[in-house]
């Protein structure tokens, strides 16, 4: 089996001083950890707020790039890059953990596709189009309001992520942003950490109608770990009592979502995006990536085989990779 993360906030944590290497690695993710959990590759997600310049936000990029290069060459002996899925399997097989590069929040392309192409050279493998925020691409689940849905550039970014082979990230992006990507990519669309609205009704999420659509188009949800997105009693404890609200969902909530995510959209458009060390609680026996097979576990008591399960660990997400691949070859 093949176990895939398509989010984790890392990066940002190095930047504040975390060593992944470290056995005293307070963050979600660390080498120990990822070890432990049995993560064969997780995409650090290169993230940055709605809330500061397009160029702040290149410059953060770049520094977080650099400490994520930095941990590579230290700890090359358990950690590579990867570009691809053909990389990450031949990682596997030397034994080495694939480290992926996505970039969150579109900002930092400073309304240039030639930034574009040089994060892609730089090894960003997906974008997620917006943060908390509209900017100069696409309006976000938080605001909707700039562009109803892609701006002229975000257009422009969309034909030539489909080029280049990038995967677009529906994460964090409005409906209506959503529903313009689905009809203009050429490529099957994705959304990296997301969870179902049906069950939790937190803008974030995704709608029925959406998962289906992505799904009929080839792409993928990814379910996310953060107990506000899983429950709605639990995100109105945590507006009012933040990290400290109680009683936090556990794993049966995460392998809710993912029921409700297979029954509608299918068990081939389905994975996990934990959101580890981007997110303030985890939940209950998901405290960091060192648990994450407990998700395996509570699938296999609930009737899922064996196959089922190896796609949802990532057999799904490395698929729709391949096809944005062959779909920029075409182009």
């Amino acid at each position: 089996m093949f176990v895939l993360d398509s989010h984790c906030d890392t990066p940002t944590q190095m930047v504040r001083g975390l060593d992944l290497g470290s056995a005293e690695c307070s963050g979600h993710v660390s080498l120990e950890k990822l070890r432990k959990g049995g993560v064969d590759a997780t995409f650090f997600a290169l993230y940055t707020p709605a809330t500061i310049s397009e160029e702040s936000a290149a410059v953060r990029v770049l520094e977080m790039l650099g400490k994520v290069q930095d941990a590579v060459e230290r700890y090359r002996d358990t950690i590579a890059l990867a570009l691809t899925p053909s990389d990450a399997l031949k990682n596997k097989a030397d034994g080495l953990i694939s480290i992926f590069l996505g970039m969150e929040n579109g900002s930092p392309l400073n309304g240039s596709l030639t930034l574009l192409r040089a994060f892609y050279r730089a090894g960003v493998r997906y974008i997620t189009l917006t943060h908390n925020g509209d900017n100069s691409l696409a309006d976000s689940a938080a605001e909707g309001k700039r562009w109803h849905g892609l701006s002229p550039f975000g257009r422009e970014v969309v034909a030539e992520m489909n080029r280049l082979g990038m995967i677009l990230d529906m994460a964090h992006v409005s409906d209506e942003t959503f529903y313009d990507t689905l009809a203009l990519s050429k490529a099957p669309i994705v959304s990296t950490h997301s969870c179902c609205r049906a069950l939790a009704s937190h803008p974030r999420n995704m709608t029925d109608e959406m998962i289906h659509a992505m799904a009929d188009k080839g792409g993928v949800i990814q379910i996310n770990f953060y107990p506000v997105f899983l429950s709605d009693r639990y995100a109105a404890i945590f507006k009012e009592k933040g990290e400290a609200a109680r009683p936090l969902p556990g794993i049966s909530a995460v392998a809710d979502h993912i029921d409700h995510a297979v029954k509608v959209g299918g068990i081939d458009h389905v994975g996990i995006g934990t959101d580890f060390d981007g997110i303030e609680v985890a939940p209950e026996g998901l405290e960091d990536i060192s648990k994450l097979p407990g998700v395996f576990d509570e699938l296999s008591r609930r009737g899922y085989s064996d196959d089922e399960i190896e796609k949802i660990a990532g057999g799904n997400f490395l698929r729709v990779f391949n096809d944005v691949i062959s779909v920029s070859e075409s182009l």
